[in-house]
């Protein structure tokens, strides 16, 4: 019986060997250099195994940080100091100073975009009385969203504080709000620039690491929202984590030889604070798609087109070699999940070599 041997290039594309009607009984057996002919028995042999399968995939991503914004300066005057690229800058910490005059970090999704005083109401008067409990200076103030004159008292507290004039109102010169902690990744305007409101001081990005990659859109399945990833750290080490968001528009590759569809995939980290590394470093994704549990599975370079169609085997047993029709099931780490035929752990299949 004559049959091809087949090589299975990615997960689920089968291309018959180039130039087929290579038969198993014609394969040069490697370790003595005699070619077998018409023995019926193949040049190795590989087991059957049982275990569990994942249809895996490794690509390569970058190093970053999330959550990247600008920081606009809130008044007119002159640039006379800017928080450096690559430092922190918590709740109360100094962002930049326009004519000597500090602006300070808030926790806050809502912008400063207006002055607070007595009588607003919204959600950056709540935001700023949030602040003033966490930082010490209005543990009375109540959890809404009303500036009452205990909101006023409890700003001039702080403005005492930081030695500026006590006017019991706050605005875009003295506070801008972000969501958490930031880290300075670059500066927009330098010292002696002339700020002025909406103009770009600073560009911020959170503290938590992230990595950023391109997955082909034929890929897609292999990364949903949730998906647990394994990262290779530069400098050695992995970390775990999982897919956080995925692009809804499809981009070109950059690669001008790979014009092939990608979208953007996002992955954070199960514990940032132990992820180091130079921001935009290189790093590799393990993707573990979908696993199948206690399966039997061969070399995926054991598969036979076989004459009849389908696929098979070639067992080996006592001597003697026989095919065996499989279905096939997930191809993945190299093997391919195999049933039927009365296949079970430990049989020994042909294959070309080992």
């Amino acid at each position: 019986m004559k049959r091809k041997r087949i090589v299975l290039a990615a997960v689920a594309v089968v291309v018959v060997v180039a130039g087929g009607g290579v038969a198993v009984t014609a394969l040069a057996a490697p370790d003595k250099g005699v070619t077998q002919q018409n023995s019926g028995l193949p040049p190795a042999t590989a087991p059957i195994a049982r275990g569990d399968l994942s249809d895996s995939t490794q690509k390569q991503g970058t190093l970053g940080y999330s959550k990247e914004r600008k920081i606009n300066a809130g008044a007119m005057g002159t640039i006379t100091w800017v928080a450096g690229a690559g430092s922190s800058v918590a709740r109360d910490g100094r962002l930049y100073e326009v004519d000597g005059k500090p602006v300070r970090l808030m926790y806050g999704t809502t912008p400063m975009y207006r002055t607070l005083k007595t009588g607003d109401k919204g959600d950056d008067v709540r935001q700023l009385k949030e602040n003033l409990r966490a930082l010490g200076f209005g543990s009375g103030l109540a959890d809404d969203d009303k500036f009452t004159a205990g909101t006023a008292d409890a700003v001039k507290r702080w403005q005492k504080d930081h030695d500026l004039p006590k006017t019991g109102t706050t605005g875009p010169d003295q506070i801008a709000f972000s969501a958490g902690p930031v880290r300075i990744k670059s500066a927009d305007s330098t010292v002696g620039d002339q700020a002025g409101p909406g103009k770009p001081v600073l560009t911020t990005t959170s503290s938590e690491r992230i990595v950023e990659f391109k997955l082909e859109v034929a890929d897609g399945q292999l990364a949903r929202t949730g998906t647990k990833v394994t990262v290779d750290l530069p400098g050695g080490g992995t970390a775990q984590g999982k897919v956080s968001s995925i692009g809804k528009t499809v981009e070109e590759g950059e690669d001008p030889q790979d014009k092939t569809p990608k979208i953007s995939v996002t992955v954070t980290f199960d514990d940032p604070s132990k992820v180091g590394g130079l921001d935009k470093s290189p790093v590799t994704v393990n993707l573990t798609g979908q696993t199948h549990k206690g399966v039997l599975s061969v070399p995926v370079n054991a598969l036979l087109a076989l004459p009849s169609g389908g696929f098979g085997v070639q067992v080996v047993e006592n001597g003697k070699a026989r095919d065996v029709a499989v279905e096939l099931g997930m191809f993945g780490q190299g093997r391919v999940e195999v049933s039927g035929g009365g296949l079970r752990e430990g049989m020994k299949v042909g294959v070309p070599s080992l």
